[in-house]
């Protein structure tokens, strides 16, 4: 079994860890040992199991050990992962056993964490460290950016590409043949009908623009 742990340990950080647990009991792969985490005391417990540190701590492991980062801002996501630079890192791909993926032309990057109830069809290219909550559906000849989460029950049509950072808020829906520019927010309910830019914030149905950020 792969020794596993996860960067975060908030509330997606341990429903992470209840995905790990379906994972391991259709095919027991991994032996979860504990959160990464900045924000907490070290040696704290959280549902019973010990948060071993921070970055700092990841870059000191001296065995090999699998990381998956269960952080749903895409900034503070790719941020944290740049800074691990232990060579015996590795990163988990977790794929809960009852999500639905096509057999044509699919395929998922290291990181990634696709959570229960989620359907992805065909020709689809995920990258890496994405984030597909609950219930989540992905068309046809989508492309997904590194480092993008999409929160529960959003619909993404067909033919849309989504570029880095992404995050997209929970029940959005995006209409087919779209592009969402890197690094924008779109949020919860929304109905992506238009081609957004990159660095915005967008909200309502349809979803428009009401702001723009830094990069």
């Amino acid at each position: 079994m792969d020794k596993i742990a996860i960067l975060g340990a908030g509330g997606f950080g341990r429903e992470v860890k209840m995905l790990i647990d379906q994972i391991n009991q259709k095919n027991k792969k991994y032996k979860f040992i504990g959160y990464f985490d900045d924000g907490f005391e070290k040696g704290a417990l959280v549902n019973g199991y010990p948060v071993l540190g921070g970055i700092n701590d990841i870059n000191e492991v001296t065995d090999a050990l699998s990381i998956v980062a269960a952080i749903g801002l895409p900034s503070l996501k790719k941020k944290l992962i740049g800074k691990i630079t232990n060579p015996l890192i590795s990163y988990a791909t977790l794929i809960h056993p009852n999500v639905f993926i096509g057999a044509d032309e699919v395929s998922i990057g290291e990181g990634t964490i696709v959570c229960a109830n989620v359907i992805v069809t065909v020709n689809i290219n995920i990258g890496k460290h994405v984030i597909l909550n609950l219930s989540c559906t992905v068309g046809h000849d989508t492309n997904i950016g590194d480092y993008s989460s999409f929160m529960p029950s959003v619909n993404i049509s067909g033919e849309v590409n989504i570029m880095e950072e992404v995050y997209v808020g929970t029940g959005a829906k995006i209409i087919n043949q779209l592009d969402i520019g890197a690094g924008t927010i779109v949020g919860a309910g929304a109905v992506v009908s238009k081609t957004l830019p990159a660095h915005c914030t967008a909200v309502g149905i349809p979803a428009k623009p009401i702001k723009f950020h830094d990069k």
